[in-house]
């Protein structure tokens, strides 16, 4: 009803509100915007309760604020209605606007609902305004921008109790509580994206510092590690540069930080062993190889690499672990060293011997149309080879195969010193020895087989092997000599072996029988030291046995 006073309520009433809605969106955290909402409709629209049920994620209404009675408030503050419930509420009654007004002649039926409610106790209404004890009003909040539209997401409900004034409201109420719905629904929504950024940021800080906590971790294991660590760049112009390596890494390779960051590995290792570095992959590759001192000296280390990023999609680098293994591998080139060279001597043995020797030989390919020579200049069947890879060389000289790049080794010619040369294989056995063995004792023999062997090292080329075959039985294998060349060898190591040795604090003399086989494909290592055997044997027998040990 009109009165000359309203005016003026209104306007005190909007000045009140408005200072509410300025609250709303500016409290600091979802509960503090919720309860403002509820002590909003009390203090500012005039109801004499209120409450804000929110929607919660799993679909379900919870109270989540209340304001006006303290004993209805510790009774449905934190209860829970259905859904259902609320839908079926929403979809009865009245609609004023947005608003859903439940008269108590209909409100009856949701008495016993799940939904929380306040009952409060009133004499029946004398008018037809007057608001009964058992009515409802409900506003319901949507996301912004679909106030009222039933695609809107429902945010949750503000109900409200008996307006002081006792009447329902009129127009300008209803238009009040709808507006302030609509911006509680508008401030409800802020504080909850707020309430995510804070939750987001807490979380984003959190993993920052589990990221630094994390990367300081790395930092101390890769300073601290003990064995070398270096990261070194990854694809690029600058691949495989080093960018930082541990305290570890300098040590090993007498380096500064500083000098180490101008190379790559490529820089460092040794020549020998850069197939092995390019051959092994930047993903978790694996490598032995040597690694440059700063001294000139190598290292023999492990190399272990992993691809690290620097952020998700950011740059990745080369991890790579470096173990020392120097020892290591001392070990094994002593027990390859054992395996293939004689304990007493130093000299290759017998299997090192023939492995040196088969490495030079293969089974000798047919010369395209010619078949028939190379079987008499070899002795035994040749081998087709394909059309248009033949083989063109002169008796007694090497010749190379273009279809399997293989030197192939042939010897010079019987009877002839046409300047042809070959592999040589001198077949040397000792003179005289046993009788040391017998007469002075093993200690006075292997002092004996020590020199000797020192003496036809010596008396060699560099590249020469000098192996014991065994006993008191030597192998000289001399590339690149003639017929006339082999034997003068011969003749030298001989007068060298006879030269007084001092053995076991006595002066004593052997003497040495030289045989000259000649190494050629076609034949095996075996065939061959079978040859040389045989020619020293003939030179044994052909000398006078008291000239023997003199030479």
């Amino acid at each position: 009803m009109e009165t000359e006073s309203e005016p003026y309520v209104r306007l005190a009433s909007l000045r009140q509100l408005h200072q509410v809605m300025a609250d709303m969106n500016t409290a600091r955290s979802l509960a503090d915007t919720l309860q403002t909402v509820a002590d909003g409709a009390v203090s500012a629209l005039g109801y004499e309760m209120a409450a804000v049920n929110l929607v919660r994620p799993d679909g379900d209404l919870v109270v989540a604020a209340f304001s006006g009675n303290p004993a209805a408030e510790a009774l449905i503050t934190g209860r829970v209605g259905s859904r259902a419930s609320w839908e079926r509420r929403l979809s009865m009654g009245e609609r004023w606007g947005d608003l859903i007004f439940i008269p108590h002649t209909e409100g009856w039926v949701l008495d016993d609902d799940d939904v929380p409610q306040w009952f409060t106790d009133g004499p029946e209404p004398r008018f037809e305004d007057e608001w009964h004890p058992s009515d409802r009003l409900f506003a319901p909040m949507y996301t912004p921008g679909a106030q009222g539209g039933s695609s809107g997401e429902l945010l949750g409900v503000i109900s409200v109790d008996r307006p002081r004034n006792g009447r329902r409201p009129g127009a300008w109420g209803r238009e009040a509580l709808q507006m302030y719905a609509f911006q509680a629904a508008i401030a409800i929504s802020n504080a909850r994206l707020r309430s995510n950024m804070q939750r987001a940021l807490v979380r984003l800080e959190r993993e920052q510092q589990a990221l630094r906590a994390s990367e300081e971790s790395f930092r101390q294991a890769f300073e601290y590690a003990p064995s070398g660590m270096a990261i070194a760049e990854m694809g690029g112009d600058q691949h495989g540069r080093i960018l930082r390596t541990n305290d570890a890494l300098c040590r090993l390779l007498g380096r500064p930080a500083s000098a180490m960051r101008r190379y790559s590995f490529a820089d460092l290792v040794h020549p020998e062993d850069i197939g092995t570095l390019l051959r092994t992959s930047a993903e978790g590759g694996r490598a032995e190889l040597r690694l440059g001192r700063r001294d000139g000296s190598y290292v023999w280390v492990s190399l272990r690499n992993s691809v690290v990023a620097d952020a998700a999609d950011g740059p990745r680098f080369l991890l790579t672990h470096v173990e020392d293994i120097e020892e290591r591998k001392r070990r094994e080139l002593q027990l390859a060293h054992r395996a293939s060279h004689d304990s007493l001597t130093g000299l290759p043995n017998s299997a090192e011997l023939r492995s040196r020797l088969a490495a030079r030989l293969c089974r000798r390919p047919a010369h395209v149309g010619a078949p028939d020579s190379l079987d008499a200049a070899y002795g035994h069947p040749a081998y087709d080879i394909p059309a248009g890879h033949g083989f063109d060389f002169a008796p007694g000289a090497e010749a190379y195969d273009a279809y399997d790049h293989h030197v192939h080794t042939v010897a010079p010619e019987d009877g002839r010193d046409d300047g042809a040369k070959g592999l040589a294989v001198l077949f040397c056995d000792l003179d005289g020895f046993k009788s040391i063995n017998d007469r002075f004792g093993h200690n006075a023999g292997d002092a004996v087989l020590i020199e000797v062997a020192r003496r036809l090292s010596n008396g060699v080329r560099d590249g020469d092997t000098v192996a014991r075959l065994g006993g008191d039985e030597f192998v000289i294998l001399a590339d690149g000599l003639g017929r006339a060349d082999a034997q003068d060898l011969a003749v030298r190591l001989r007068n060298e072996i006879i030269q007084p040795i001092r053995a076991e604090g006595r002066s004593v003399r052997v003497g040495a029988s030289f045989g000259i086989g000649w190494a050629h494909c076609g034949m095996t290592a075996d065939e061959v030291l079978k040859s040389a055997d045989e020619r020293m044997y003939v030179e044994k027998r052909s000398r006078p046995k008291q000239h023997r040990r003199a030479g």
